[in-house]
């Protein structure tokens, strides 16, 4: 029989649309939900959505942007203060490796054969060094820009849709009610696939993000009344 390995693994880019399409379905639900109990008109609703999807995915994207280019920033200064060590002091580095695979289970001779064929090679040396001694693999250069731009259209795409109803429907009750079945839905959808994606029970998880939008929906409708 066929032993296929079950675990999972995200992409960096399905990690981005997580982030940018969760906070793009919750954040401005709430807001269309909050102003529809305090004004009269969907036009407003409509403005004050899309100017919040448009902050609100900027801010998002910049956030996605920042967290790759540290990423990268951190990689190449422990890369260079790898190479430093090697360098400088090469006895303690390859100590370090003989280590690693001591704590493998080798033999002495095993340990001793592979520490001289690793450091045979400076470069090979290093990676070894960054990837099972600092536990860094190399980040994509376009990584942060990836990530701002994956994060950015998704908070916009997750955006759209509670604020959809609100272009077609004048009042902002009867709109509210369509988004709240339309983005409900999708909340549990996202939710389902989001919870199989990390290993979370599925239903469970699809409950769990599709009730934390409508509790942040329905606290902003009941502010706003509160203080109309």
């Amino acid at each position: 029989m066929e032993h296929q390995e079950e675990h999972l693994q995200s992409a960096a880019w399905l990690t981005d649309i997580v982030i940018g399409m969760s906070d793009g379905l919750t954040v401005p639900f709430a807001l269309a939900a909050g102003l529809s109990g305090a004004v009269s008109s969907t036009g407003i609703i409509v403005i004050a959505g899309i100017a919040e999807i448009a902050a609100g995915s900027i801010a998002m994207g910049l956030g996605g942007y920042l967290a790759g280019k540290t990423e990268i920033d951190h990689y190449n200064s422990e890369l260079k203060r790898e190479y430093r060590e090697v360098e400088q002091v090469p006895e303690k580095e390859k100590e370090e490796v003989r280590e690693f695979f001591e704590n493998l289970g080798l033999s002495e001779d095993i340990q001793k054969q592979a520490v001289e064929e690793i450091a045979r090679d400076k470069q090979k040396w290093v990676d070894f060094m960054m990837k099972y001694e600092l536990g860094l693999d190399k980040p994509d250069p376009k990584r942060a820009t990836k990530s701002a731009m994956n994060i950015g259209l998704s908070y916009v795409v997750g955006g759209l849709v509670p604020l959809s109803p609100y272009f077609f429907i004048n009042t902002p009750v009867d709109a509210l009610k369509i988004s709240v079945l339309v983005t409900l839905i999708c909340l549990f959808i996202f939710g389902y696939f989001k919870s199989r994606m990390t290993g979370i029970h599925p239903w469970a998880g699809a409950l769990r993000v599709m009730l934390i939008g409508a509790v942040a929906a329905g606290a902003a409708f009941g502010v706003a009344k509160i203080f109309q």
